[in-house]
């Protein structure tokens, strides 16, 4: 498993992140400081797992955020809390203004923007930290030629393209929901395809643990 003794996991991210997280910073002594989604599951599953690692994590999603969101405070909420480890999950809202607000375009974070933003806070922040993990926006919708879907199909493939060329650790979130979406139907994972329920955060926490190399025996 990659993250080493007393270092710090940062993750950051929208309300898929986020789930009720402490403020200002998503951590806490007395447990519940990272949410109530797969953040929280995933420090669980470590502590218990690695218990001598010590390991650090700090839960920095807001909901309602764009990379363009982020951008605006990763300064604050990445640069000056000096993580060892970073995980970057975001685009949902990029994506899903597009089609809940279509009369607002300023809302709208489109393929464009979304990229260059992206590239931009990987390049800046990957020589200060040990490792970055970029996981792929999602839509929980089997359909993939539902319009909605095939959108966010194709910003998780940026986000496949800039875990390539940056080095960085890739989880394909959309994926590891397709698996799942096999067998149940999207209503059960989330009302709104989008905010899952504690068995889609588990879903997201598997893929990024797997990821890291956590080992489940």
């Amino acid at each position: 498993m990659i993250i080493g003794n007393d270092e710090k996991l940062l993750m950051i991210g929208d309300s898929i992140t986020d789930c009720e997280r402490a403020r200002p910073i998503g951590e806490s002594r007395f447990g519940g400081g990272t949410g109530k989604g797969y953040v929280a599951q995933v420090e669980a599953l470590l502590h218990t797992r690695y218990p001598e690692r010590n390991i650090r994590v700090v839960n920095m999603g807001i909901s309602g955020n764009t990379v363009r969101d982020l951008k605006a405070r990763w300064q604050t909420d990445v640069v000056e809390l000096k993580p060892d480890w970073l995980s970057i999950m975001i685009g949902i809202n990029d994506v899903w203004r597009q089609f809940d607000s279509p009369t607002i375009p300023e809302a709208h974070v489109y393929i464009e923007e979304y990229e260059a933003t992206l590239d931009e806070l990987v390049a800046a922040t990957k020589p200060t930290v040990k490792g970055i993990v970029l996981m792929t926006p999602f839509y929980i919708e089997p359909n993939r030629e539902d319009a909605m879907r095939a959108t966010m199909d194709q910003y998780g493939a940026v986000v496949q393209q800039l875990a390539a060329k940056h080095g960085a650790r890739f989880v394909d979130t959309q994926a590891a929901f397709d698996r799942v979406m096999r067998h149940l139907y999207p209503a059960t994972l989330a009302w709104d395809r989008v905010h899952p329920v504690l068995s889609g955060h588990m879903t997201i926490a598997k893929a990024f643990l797997d990821e890291i190399g956590f080992e489940w025996d």
